[in-house]
């Protein structure tokens, strides 16, 4: 190891560059840290990633069971006589469960270790998708979705507080966007999936849907013994890292170090509810929630209403997703290697505000106007996800605080998510200019939001003594 010190993390427009003076303590290399975190990666990400996929496949595969096999009456709405006013609040209840319970589940977590409580919820969100296929009526259908928002609540914000205890400022919104990225992914597996099961219809005596939801629940229980047995719990109890490689871990953190025996601590908890900052930036994600929720609903309405068509309006709503991938790990990698996340997210706010407001106000753009206008949209959604997650986390410093922060700050999304299921109504196509005028104005209040968060800490640092630990803009 080099011998070198962290001397002062340097403000400069509001993003933290790390800067190293030789004064003979030990201080890890870029070659170390990059050696500790492939180790790191190759242990944790492809669980984080894998379970948000099936999580993701389990609470959108209701759009695919709505329309399989429509053609001769056995798709979800005929098989048990739900009407759309029905299917929506189905949509909703899902969403009310999963505000709900989000930040009470990172507290549990919290309690029984990360391995234990995932593994519990991907058991129960595996058993209800399965159960799902054997509803009778709307009623237990609508029961089942409660309790399926119930079980996925803890999976979303429970990743991103596990992933506090083994990555720092800056290698933690690019892991983070590596699993919200599974969520694109899980579109176009989910539409794969259900081409595939379409042709199992009657098989078995169950209709192709039931089908669907059997089988994209069943692997979620041998994922969850994976989990169970081989997900790492905490840095410290690691027996497969080195005292070098926990130092170097270590290191990367600064003095915003999350420890995983730290217990829960009440008093920290009731500080973080009364911290009108992080309440900030709650709201900042709801608003961007507004956006993601309505996409992912409506992109393949959006795309036919711009005038594509049968399967090549199916085909058209891959790029929007293909490239929100892409934004969004690019996003996150930018945002970790300057450690900036303020001026990202109120840049993608800006670019979502616009796009969303020409097709709003334009009555009648041309084709691939319109289509770029929806491309651009999503990758500003999605793109602000990665960045803004890790900045909630950046900015707090003790586990109990990360645990209430972080579920608190995606609970805010169910009710901007509940907001999507009801702003693109079918009678306003094919402009939906209430659907597109609420996301223009959800995307200005987002990039507001951004930026006075941007500010503020900003300010907080220049009153800051040397020494003293920054706060991550």
């Amino acid at each position: 190891m080099s011998k070198t010190r962290d001397t002062e993390k340097d403000i400069d427009g509001g993003c933290i560059h790390l800067e190293y003076s030789d004064d003979g303590i030990a201080h890890p290399t870029k070659e170390e840290y990059a050696r500790v975190y492939r180790k790191i990666d190759r242990r944790i990400l492809p669980f984080v990633a894998l379970t948000y996929l099936l999580c993701y496949l389990d609470r959108t595969n209701i759009g695919n069971a709505r329309v399989l096999n429509s053609g001769t009456g056995d798709d979800l709405m005929t098989s048990i006589d739900m009407n759309d006013h029905e299917y929506r609040i189905a949509l909703m209840l899902f969403l009310v469960a999963y505000s709900l319970f989000e930040a009470p589940s990172n507290l549990a977590m919290k309690k029984f270790t990360p391995p234990v409580w995932l593994a519990f919820l991907v058991i129960c969100f595996g058993a209800l998708c399965a159960g799902i296929g054997g509803s009778k009526n709307a009623s237990t259908l609508m029961a089942l979705r409660f309790l399926l928002g119930a079980s996925e609540a803890g999976v979303y914000p429970g990743m991103i507080f596990f992933l506090s205890f083994w990555y720092g400022p800056r290698e933690r919104a690019i892991r983070i966007a590596v699993f919200l990225c599974s969520a694109t992914l899980a579109g176009a597996f989910g539409g794969a999936i259900a081409y595939g099961v379409a042709h199992m219809n009657g098989a078995g005596g169950l209709q192709a849907w039931r089908w669907l939801f059997i089988i994209e629940g069943l692997p979620c229980l041998v994922l969850a013994v994976a989990i169970f047995f081989f997900l790492p719990s905490y840095p410290e109890k690691a027996n497969w890292l080195t005292a070098e490689d926990k130092a170097i871990l270590k290191a990367s953190f600064g003095n915003n170090v999350a420890r995983g025996e730290d217990k829960l601590n009440w008093a920290d908890a009731k500080a973080t509810l009364k911290d009108l900052r992080l309440w900030v930036h709650y709201v900042l994600y709801l608003f961007v929630g507004i956006g993601v929720s309505s996409l992912s609903l409506f992109a393949p309405a959006i795309v036919q209403g711009i005038g594509y068509t049968g399967l090549q309006a199916q085909l058209f709503t891959i790029p929007p997703y293909a490239c929100a991938y892409v934004v969004a790990l690019t996003a996150a990698y930018i945002s970790d290697r300057v450690v900036c996340r303020g001026l990202i997210a109120a840049l993608f706010g800006f670019i979502g505000f616009v796009t969303f407001l020409i097709p709003a106000c334009v009555p009648s753009p041309s084709l691939h106007l319109r289509y770029g206008m929806l491309v651009l949209s999503a990758c500003s959604a999605f793109g602000s996800l990665p960045p803004l997650c890790a900045w909630v986390s950046d900015n707090v410093h003790s586990t109990t605080a990360a645990s209430v922060a972080s579920g608190l700050n995606i609970a805010f999304t169910g009710p901007g998510q509940i907001i999507g299921v009801w702003i693109y109504q079918s009678q306003q196509a094919p402009q939906y200019q209430t659907g597109h005028a609420v996301n223009a104005a959800s995307q200005f209040m987002a990039m507001v939001l951004a930026l006075g968060l941007w500010i503020y800490y900003r300010r907080q640092n220049a009153k800051l003594a040397p020494g003293e630990q920054k706060w991550v803009a």
